[in-house]
């Protein structure tokens, strides 16, 4: 099966928890999600992790093949002036731990696998 960024944003919805940020809630489901979610999508398509500054700390999402893709957009309200700073899988780190890492890689692949 091929994983689009469409069926890849679907499946977030469905496996963002409280096991890939402790500042999940379900009213809102992408939020603390951008740094563990630009790791796992750098993970599976490659590109770069890139970074935008905002009122509440560093922002992370991703560029594949020149195009940029922000798959935790939807938990701000406001709309984000990105400054497309490139940075590092260490730097995206630092907003994640092992455990949600691990979690959330493991969740995408396991929902690929079945719908094949």
């Amino acid at each position: 099966m091929l994983l689009t960024h469409e069926k890849l944003l679907r499946i977030l919805c469905h496996v963002w928890s409280e096991k890939s940020s402790t500042k999940y809630s379900p009213e809102n489901p992408a939020r603390g999600q951008c740094g563990v979610t630009a790791l796992v999508v750098n993970d599976l398509f490659g590109g770069e992790i890139l970074k935008t500054p905002l009122p509440e700390g560093w922002h992370f999402y991703n560029r594949i093949h020149g195009q940029v893709y922000d798959f935790t957009a939807s938990q701000f309200k406001e709309e984000i002036k990105y400054e497309d700073i490139l940075s590092s899988r260490d730097e995206a780190f630092a907003d994640t731990n092992e455990q949600q890492y691990h979690y959330l890689k493991h969740s995408i692949i396991s929902r690929v696998r079945d719908s094949d």
